[in-house]
């Protein structure tokens, strides 16, 4: 009868805790399974080709998601550059995309749409450009329509409150404040 002891070693990647059995064949797993490490410039473009055409992407993403590919930082601007160069990149295309986007589907104010492209490091003319997107009568339609729907939801509660629920609403998405004190003040 024969006793075997394995000994564990803790090895840590990419966040996650994994524990391997020392020996030959759980070392030849771990090192076929896991991902590879380094990758060349080629790889990396295409691997951010496939990142950027899936969706529009901002510099920022995909600065970010290259630093989690590679710390070399001339490998970072070359792909950043010929990205840019094919047209896979454009802020100016991403701020339009982001500001339609937000306003139809998470019904975002213009002060919410130009906070989230400020963080995301996107130009002042480029925010512009994709506030300037978003059409004057639907903006204003689509607040009176929500506004709507946020009295009916809160038509039973004490009016004060009310009040207050449907001014954070409004705020928390970043609608303008004259609006909102407009359309509430009208209200009895």
């Amino acid at each position: 009868m024969h006793i075997h002891i394995y000994t564990t070693d803790f090895l840590i990647l990419k966040e996650k805790l994994i524990i391997i059995k020392s020996g030959f064949l759980p070392l030849f797993f771990y090192l076929f399974l896991m991902k590879k490490r380094f990758f060349s410039t080629e790889e990396l473009q295409k691997k951010l080709e496939y990142y950027c055409s899936y969706q529009e992407r901002c510099h920022s993403e995909v600065h970010k998601k290259l630093k989690n590919f590679t710390s070399n930082y001339s490998d970072i601007d070359h792909v950043i550059s010929k990205l840019i160069h094919d047209g896979y990149l454009n802020e100016t295309r991403f701020s339009k995309e982001f500001a339609i986007g937000k306003f139809n589907h998470k019904n975002w104010g213009r002060i919410r749409i130009r906070l989230e492209l400020n963080k995301r490091k996107i130009s002042n003319k480029n925010i512009d450009i994709g506030l300037n997107e978003i059409d004057e009568k639907k903006y204003l339609n689509k607040f009176d329509n929500l506004f709507e729907k946020q009295l009916l939801k809160h038509n039973q509660k004490n009016n004060i409150y009310a009040k207050k629920k449907i001014y954070d609403y409004f705020n928390y998405r970043g609608w303008e404040r004259d609006l909102i004190f407009k359309r509430l003040n009208s209200l009895k």
